[in-house]
This record gives structure tokens, sequence and C-alpha cells, in this order.
């Protein structure tokens, strides 16, 4: 089952953890379900965490972004799958507002031609992603990790996809330079302590 939040309930949730996080999500379906409305709200309502919108967006990449952070975003999404253009647009938009594009590598086939290639184009992060369906069927992305951080050069690299505190700990011994944890933390009985727990974790191999 996906646990969707809305708006108001994110960033409460958000609020309640933002002592253990560098970066708040608001996902792809809250999005869908509200529009950029909650990106601004979320943007409202932290003190110190950066916002990123994963919108995964692939067409009209400049003038996305560029609504993006017209909302509060200080990173937007973008699918690693988009065309050179399209990703190209997208970096360009986001730096001319001293923003950050993170591209998600769900579905990319070749992921260390894909990961050298956006690399050398600029991309802030490169996030490898193990989508919500390959999670059910026990898929990891601790393989896909280990390439990308193989290839890239001047990216940070991100790790999203069924991460919670009983995986997180191979995962941070990878050293990615962003962890992403999203069902972990918000279906757990206690956020907070879930949040602080894999921070810990984190911390460790930091």
């Amino acid at each position: 089952m996906i646990y969707l939040l809305d708006q108001k309930d994110a960033a409460k949730l958000a609020r309640a953890v933002e002592e253990f996080i560098d970066i708040v999500e608001i996902g792809t379906p809250i999005v869908i379900n509200e529009g950029l409305s909650a990106v601004e709200y979320m943007s409202k309502s932290v003190n110190n965490a950066q916002v990123l919108a994963n919108l995964k967006i692939m067409d009209a990449t400049g003038y996305e972004v560029s609504q993006a952070v017209k909302f509060g975003a200080d990173i937007a999404t973008i699918l690693g799958v988009s065309e050179d253009a399209s990703i190209k647009s997208a970096i360009e938009e986001a730096h001319n507002n001293g923003k950050k594009l993170l591209v998600d590598m769900i579905a990319v086939q070749n992921l260390e031609q894909r990961a050298t290639e956006l690399d050398e184009m600029g991309s802030d992060y490169i996030a490898v992603h193990t989508c919500y369906d390959l999670q059910a069927k026990g898929v990891s992305p601790l393989e896909s990790l280990r390439t990308v951080k193989s290839v890239i050069v001047n990216s940070k690299v991100a790790v999203a996809g069924g991460i919670k505190l009983d995986t997180i700990k191979a995962v941070a011994a990878e050293k990615p330079d962003l962890i992403i944890v999203g069902g972990g933390i918000a279906n757990a009985d206690d956020p907070k302590s879930a949040t602080k727990q894999c921070r810990d974790i984190v911390d460790l191999y930091s």
C-alpha cells in the first residue's frame, strides 16, 4: 500500500522530523493531487531543510523547472530517459536561479553510459531509483548505486526506492551523497524516532 499525505499532513510530518533531515521531498503523488501549491506550502512550513519537488519532468523542462522554483523548490527532478536537450534546458534553468536539478534514473537501461553522460552535462544529483512496482518484487537499488558511483566524477549520487530502517545500513555503507527515505518514515509508528535512527546510521558512514 502506498501511504499518501496531503500537503498539510506532509508539512506537519516534515516539521516533526526537520532536525534530522537536510532535504524534504514533496512526492509526485502529492503534486499530482494538489499541484505546485503543495511545494509552496512546504517551502513556507520548514525553516532549514531544502525542498525537493519530485516532478519527474520530461518535456518543456525549462519552463517546468522555472515553475517549481517559483513555488519554492530548491531542487527539481527530471527523468534520466529524457532527451539531452531537455536535460540541458532543465539544468540551465535551475542553475540560473541558484537551484539544483536531480536526474532520476528510473527505467534507464544503460546506467553506466547514461550516468556518464549526465555527469558531463552538469547534473547536480544523479539518483538511482527502484520504482515502487519493482520494490514489491524485492528489487534493491544497491547494485545500481554501485554502478553509478563507479562512473560519475562531478555529480552527487542519490538513492531511493523502498529504503527503511532495516535496510538503510547497507545503503549508507555505499556512501551515497543523498539517501531518500519515504514510506520508511511516513509509515512508521513513530516517524520522528524512525528518522533519528536513520540519521544516526547515515552519520556513522559519513
